[in-house]
C-alpha cells in the first residue's frame, strides 16, 4: 500500500501494474482527470475514505490476470476505520458490518463454515476473488457522496475488461444496483449469480440463496479451483 500511497498526487494513486496495460486507455479519457480533481479537492476540504492510497486496493490484492470471481459492492463503508478499498471487508480489529455478517451466516447455512472474529476478506482476494465496488471513495459519514462523480464507468471498465478475458469469470451482482451492471459481461462465456443484496434491509431475500456453492459449482466446471471461503479467525 505504501507505494501506492506514493504514487499518488493527492487526486488518483497509479493503477497497480497488472491492471496498468488494460486500463491505459480509460485513464486517459477526460473523465479520470476530471475524477481525479474531483477527489483531491474533497480530500483536502472533507475525510475521505477509504485513505488516499486505498482505492484500488482490491486491484492490487488480485491481478487481472487472476481473477476468477467478482462480486460488486455499491459504495464504501463510510464509518470511521471500515473501508480499505476492497467490497464489504474491513481491516482486522474493525467491528463487522451487517452486510458482511449476513454474508457469514449464508456461509454457515450454504457450506456449514464457522462465523469468524473478524471482517477481513484478503484470503478471498488472493484466491483470485475480486472484491469491487462500483464507487471507490466516499466523504465521511456520508453515503453515496461520491456517486456519478466518474467511478462509475471507470469500475465498469473493469467489469468489461474481465468479462473480455479468455479465461471464465463467476460474476456475482448482488441487489438491483448490481444487476443493473449484467449488460456488461458477456453471459455466454461467463457465469453471473445474482441475488438479493446482503444488507439488514433485504437479508431475508439473501438467505437461503446459496451463492457460495452456486460460486464453487461453476468454478469447478470451468476446471479450476473452488474458493475456499473459510475466513481464518485472528485471535487465538
Amino acid at each position: 500500500m505504501t507505494e501506492l500511497a506514493e504514487a499518488s498526487t493527492g487526486g488518483v494513486p497509479e493503477l497497480p501494474a497488472s491492471w496498468q496495460g488494460v486500463l491505459a486507455e480509460e485513464t486517459g479519457k477526460p473523465y479520470y482527470a476530471q475524477l481525479a480533481g474531483f477527489l483531491a479537492a474533497e480530500r483536502a476540504e472533507h475525510e475521505v475514505f477509504p485513505p488516499a492510497g486505498q482505492e484500488f486496493s482490491a486491484l492490487e490484492a488480485t491481478p487481472y490476470q487472476d481473477v476468477k470471481v467478482l462480486i460488486l459492492g455499491q459504495d464504501p463503508y463510510h464509518d470511521n476505520g471500515q473501508a480499505h478499498g476492497m467490497s464489504f471487508s474491513v481491516l482486522p480489529g474493525v467491528r463487522i458490518p451487517p452486510s458482511l455478517r449476513n454474508i457469514y451466516k449464508e456461509l454457515h447455512t450454504d457450506l456449514g463454515l464457522t462465523v469468524p472474529d473478524n471482517g477481513y476478506l484478503m484470503p478471498w482476494a488472493e484466491q483470485g476473488v475480486l472484491l469491487l465496488n462500483a464507487v471507490l471513495t466516499v466523504r465521511a459519514h456520508e453515503a453515496n457522496s461520491h456517486k456519478n462523480k466518474g467511478w462509475e464507468k471507470f469500475t465498469d471498465a473493469v467489469i468489461k475488461a474481465v468479462s473480455a478475458r479468455e479465461e471464465p469469470c463467476v460474476f456475482v451482482l448482488w441487489g438491483g444496483y448490481a444487476k443493473k451492471k449484467l449488460p456488461l459481461i458477456d453471459t455466454e462465456r461467463h457465469v453471473v449469480v445474482q441475488g438479493a443484496h446482503p444488507s439488514p434491509l433485504s437479508a431475508k431475500l439473501f438467505f437461503g440463496s446459496k451463492p457460495f456453492s452456486q460460486i464453487n459449482e461453476a468454478l469447478e466446471g470451468f476446471g479450476q479451483k473452488p474458493v475456499d471461503w473459510q475466513i481464518p479467525n485472528l485471535e487465538k
